[in-house]
Parts: C-alpha cells; sequence; structure tokens
C-alpha cells in the first residue's frame, strides 16, 4: 500500500468516525443497535480494508490497518468488533484460504456492504478448546450437510455468510472450515441480547439443521479447519489489539480534558498528584500497547509477505498473543482509571470512560482468553508446540 494510498484511507476512516460518534452515543444509552455502521462504512468505503483492490478493497497492509481499528475503536468496542467480526476474521481467511470462486463471490460484495460476514467458531461447550466442539457435516454428493450451534458470534444475526467450522461426523477428528450463508434451509439466528457491554453491537448464536453446502465452498482442503482457525486468529488478536490501543487513547483524551477543566479544593483536579498518577500510568499503557500493536503488525506482514516461512509465522503469532494479552488489559486498568478520574460521573455511561469500561471487558475473553495467552507465549518461550498445556 503506498502512503498516499495510506493516508487516504486513514481521512476516510476519520471521516466515518466523525459522523458515527454522536449516532453511535445515541444507541449506547437508548441500548439498540447502531444501524447507521454499515451504511456509513459503505459511505466511505472502508468494507474492505484488507482486501486488494483487485477485488474491490483498498489493499491495507497490517500496519495500516491496525491503526485504523485503533481510531474506530475510540468510538467504541461495538463499532470496532463489527469491522473485526466482517473484515479480521470475514474477509480475512476468505482472502488467504478461499478458492478463485469464492473470492470473487464474496469478497467484491463484502467490500461494498451487500455482504455481511461473520466468523463461526465459538460453540455453548467449546470456547478456548475449539477441539471440543460438536458441530460436525457430512458429504452427500455434490453437497455438504452441516449440523450444529455457534454461540456469541459477533455479526452472527447480521452475517449474510458464515466462515463455520465442523467435523467430519465419520472421522471426529478432521476439522474443516466452509463459507455458510446464512439464508439457507436450516439456518437459523437468535440475537444475544443480555450482555454485560456493547449494546450497539450485533452478537448471536445460530443453529445449523441440515444445512446444504456446495462443495465448492469449503476453505483449502477437508480437514484442514483447525488451522485455518488458529491461522485467522491471529489476524483476529492483532485486530483486538488495535482496538484496545483505541480504548487507551480515548480515555487518556477523556482524562486529560476533564482533569484540566474541573474543579476541586480550588484548583483543576489535574493538578492533584494522585489524578496525575492515573494519567501517567493511562499514558504508560497507550504508550507500550502502540508499540506491541504495530510490533505485531510489523510481523504479520513480513510473515504475509514470505507464507511458506514457519519461523515468521511463529513470530507473528507469539506478537500478536503478546499484543492482545497486553492491550486488552492495559484498555481495561486505562478505562478503569479513567472512571476514577471523573468520579461520580465516571459511574455513567453518559460518559465514555464508563462505556469503555463496560465494553471493553470482553476483549480479555475472545480471540483467546487472557489464561490461553499466557499458556501460549509461555509455550513459545519454553521452546514450541511440545511445551503447551493447552492442547
Amino acid at each position: 500500500m503506498t502512503n498516499d494510498d495510506a493516508r487516504r484511507l486513514l481521512d476516510d476512516v476519520e471521516a466515518f468516525c466523525q459522523e458515527i460518534r454522536p449516532i453511535e452515543e445515541l444507541c449506547y444509552l437508548e441500548h439498540r443497535p447502531n444501524d447507521q455502521i454499515i451504511p456509513l462504512a459503505r459511505k466511505y468505503d472502508i468494507l474492505g480494508m484488507i482486501v486488494p483492490k483487485e477485488y474491490g478493497g483498498r489493499g491495507a497492509d497490517t500496519v495500516t490497518y491496525a491503526k485504523t481499528l485503533a481510531r474506530i475503536n475510540r468510538e467504541g468496542t461495538g463499532v470496532r468488533t463489527f469491522f473485526s467480526g466482517h473484515t479480521s476474521i470475514g474477509e480475512y481467511p476468505i482472502l488467504t484460504w478461499g478458492s478463485d470462486l469464492l473470492k470473487q463471490k464474496y469478497l467484491p460484495a463484502a467490500c461494498r456492504g451487500d455482504i455481511i460476514l461473520a466468523f463461526g467458531l465459538t460453540e455453548p461447550d467449546a470456547g478456548s478448546n475449539p477441539l471440543e466442539m460438536t458441530s460436525t457435516y457430512q458429504r452427500r454428493g455434490d453437497r455438504y450437510v452441516l449440523n450444529g450451534v455457534k454461540y456469541l458470534i459477533s455479526n452472527g444475526g447480521i452475517a449474510n455468510a458464515v466462515i463455520c467450522f465442523a467435523y467430519n461426523s465419520e472421522s471426529p477428528r478432521r476439522v474443516s472450515a466452509f463459507v455458510v450463508d446464512t439464508h439457507a434451509p436450516g439456518f437459523v439466528k437468535e440475537d444475544l441480547l443480555a450482555k454485560m457491554g456493547m449494546p450497539t453491537a450485533n452478537t448471536a448464536m445460530f443453529e445449523m439443521n441440515q444445512v446444504e453446502v456446495p462443495l465448492d465452498h469449503l476453505l483449502g482442503e477437508e480437514g484442514n479447519g483447525f488451522r485455518i482457525a488458529m491461522g485467522t486468529l491471529v489476524s483476529g488478536r492483532i485486530s483486538v489489539a488495535a482496538g484496545c490501543l483505541g480504548v487507551i487513547e480515548d480515555c487518556l483524551a477523556e482524562v486529560v480534558s476533564y482533569a484540566t477543566q474541573r474543579q476541586q479544593h480550588g484548583k483543576p483536579i489535574g493538578k492533584h498528584q494522585l489524578v496525575q498518577e492515573h494519567i501517567a500510568l493511562i499514558e504508560q499503557h497507550r504508550a507500550a500497547a502502540e508499540a506491541m500493536v504495530l510490533r505485531a503488525a510489523r510481523a504479520k506482514d513480513a510473515s504475509s509477505a514470505d507464507p511458506t516461512n514457519a519461523e515468521l509465522a511463529r513470530q507473528a503469532d507469539l506478537a500478536a498473543a503478546q499484543a492482545k494479552l497486553f492491550a486488552s488489559n492495559a484498555a481495561w486498568d486505562a478505562a478503569d482509571r479513567a472512571v476514577q478520574v471523573f468520579g461520580g460521573r465516571g459511574w455513567s455511561t453518559l460518559y465514555r470512560p464508563g462505556r469503555h469500561l463496560q465494553d471493553v471487558r470482553v476483549c480479555r475473553i475472545y480471540e483467546g482468553t487472557d489464561e490461553i495467552l499466557k499458556l501460549k507465549i509461555a509455550a513459545h518461550v519454553l521452546g514450541g508446540k511440545e511445551w503447551e498445556s493447552f492442547k
């Protein structure tokens, strides 16, 4: 991506964020989905940021894309989660493992916003260990037939197609990945509304009951689904980490503004040393998270440029896990400190820190829990896969 192209994309993202902010704030207070995210994203042509121009996208590298997600997440984790679901773990696996037919069928439409994508890995009893999922498929003539339930799926209720993972019912250790159209007979969705945060974003579960999928909707090779899922999660974890950087940036901007205006004990609260401690630590979180996100994004770009290099892939996997673990915890702490600086006003969703605190907590769960990422990082440091304790 050229510097001019990157600058134009960042300008378009900024314009989108300026326009979405008042809408998102109103939707949040009314606890209803923000139905303007897609129209405005379409208006500013940011629904295919990582997709090459030949398929109608903007052709962004990972570093530029990470910067866009950090900016978007300043407007709310729910807004950024939509883009992660649609692009980072929706378009990405089609772009990386899809056949020419699948790329032509789904990517241009996804870039235009005619199709919204989601990623269906998590199940009610299979979260941190996807090998415990129970969704199955069988080949019947010129179709695969899928059965199973997926749970806590970002964009799941609004998606037109889902990247879905299932076991071969005749070989239960072999996972395959499919692009499943949600309008297919036997595909039933249900929105999940009892969430702690992100009321403006769609989260859903869905059931597949004898859902037929064409043979050419298989991603990669049959039995290669686990590798596809883990490779996609590298992209997803970088997107979450970048979003969490945006949370920290917005919390810092909010506390600086508030601390210079709010008067207590005869002076702006920013002159009180304990308030300054909060501000200093939020700034430290911002600087460290930014460095780790950019490091992970560069590692991912290096790996993408040389996809057969196993060492570069290992480095990207590790850097993504490190960035996601650190940034999500740093964002949670930054939001908590911002709420504290705001005092009583912080304990209200009328103000941005309170919304960030509610929303960002999920970032320590999805795309790899804190606990799983710590085990992954430790295994890397100790010497590799033979040290993994979560097999």
